[in-house]
């Protein structure tokens, strides 16, 4: 038997809705992006994204509907994000989730946006199934997870402090680049020497899989007030290439490490920062040396969007894992 889910996500920025059939068949992704409206802040601005959720999801959803010539009936249950995030986009989604389950006497399927991240993998790769290790990288998040299965994970590794995509936001702000970081970091990268700058990359030897931004945030930003100080120029491009790649290598050398630990031959990369080219070839480089199998979203499907939580939910689905009418946003919700 087909089962069709609407899921919705809005965890941050996206206002996003999504129909799957039976878990990995997107019918239809509908992504309404505020890049435009918080680019000119330097950044997202919680009560300004939230506004905009409102705004946005009536419309994102019908158009969701719409595209993949669904109706409501034909809906098996409806899943959404419900953390972590930010607490008012989040719950703009769980309201409008819970009114139309509530309406329409379907059931309600949570999902750990984390998790939906790892299953944005499953729809680019029909065939990728666990046990395999797992980076999630974007900007509230940098996890290292051995997924043992759909709905059993162990979080092997995290940030301890700023989150990767995070520290590119940061960067490409104190460099002029502006919002958001990532592809702006990317791009004035690749005019520039990887080598060029000798940032440093944090190693912990109490938890080898752990990750810590902060210090090489810190290394770029006192760089640029020394070379400010001294009336001397900077090459932009450079100092972006040198960041990215201390950035890169850790990302890179920590996932190999678990992976190859945990003797399995799949490693998987998602989340928004696993669009980064650089990381991708670092990745494909590292994987073929290692004789590993590796795995990644389109694009599309690396930064937030619908089609990864309706994935996602489609496995809670299968469980039977639903929700209630008391569901509620959880900020800080932990995998």
């Amino acid at each position: 038997m087909d089962n069709l889910i609407l899921a919705i996500e809005s965890s941050c920025d996206e206002t996003s809705a999504a129909v799957l059939k039976n878990g990995r068949e997107v019918r239809s992704c509908v992504i309404s992006s505020q890049i435009d409206i918080h680019k000119k802040f330097g950044g997202v601005v919680p009560e300004v994204a939230s506004r905009n959720h409102i705004l946005n999801i009536s419309s994102v959803v019908s158009e969701a509907m719409e595209e993949a010539g669904a109706t409501y009936d034909d809906l098996s249950a409806v899943a959404v994000t419900y953390g972590p995030g930010l607490i008012g986009a989040l719950l703009v989604g769980v309201s409008y989730a819970k009114g139309i389950a509530a309406a329409k006497g379907l059931p309600l399927v949570a999902v750990n946006h984390i998790h939906g991240h790892i299953a944005a993998n499953y729809i680019t790769h029909p065939n990728l199934e666990p046990p395999f290790v797992c980076l999630v990288a974007s900007g509230g998040h940098s996890h290292i997870l051995y997924v043992k299965d759909y709905m059993e994970f162990e979080i092997l590794g995290r940030t301890r402090d700023d989150a990767a995509g995070e520290a590119f936001d940061k960067i490409a702000r104190v460099i002029g680049l502006g919002y958001p970081g990532g592809p702006k970091i990317e791009a004035l990268a690749k005019e520039g020497r990887d080598d060029a700058m000798k940032f440093p990359r944090v190693e912990f030897s109490d938890a080898p899989y752990d990750f810590s931004f902060s210090g090489v945030k810190t290394s770029v930003i006192n760089f640029l007030h020394t070379k400010e100080q001294k009336g001397e120029e900077v090459n932009k491009a450079d100092i972006a290439a040198s960041f990215q790649r201390a950035v890169t290598d850790v990302l890179v050398s920590h996932t190999i490490r678990a992976c190859l630990d945990r003797c399995v031959d799949k490693v998987v990369v998602a989340g928004g920062v696993s669009a980064n080219g650089a990381l991708r070839e670092a990745f494909e480089r590292a994987a073929s040396e290692n004789n590993l199998e590796l795995y990644y979203p389109q694009p599309v499907y690396c930064t937030d969007n619908a089609a990864m939580i309706g994935c996602a939910g489609y496995y809670k689905f299968l469980k039977g894992e639903f929700a209630d009418s008391g569901l509620n946003a959880v900020a800080n919700l932990k995998l």
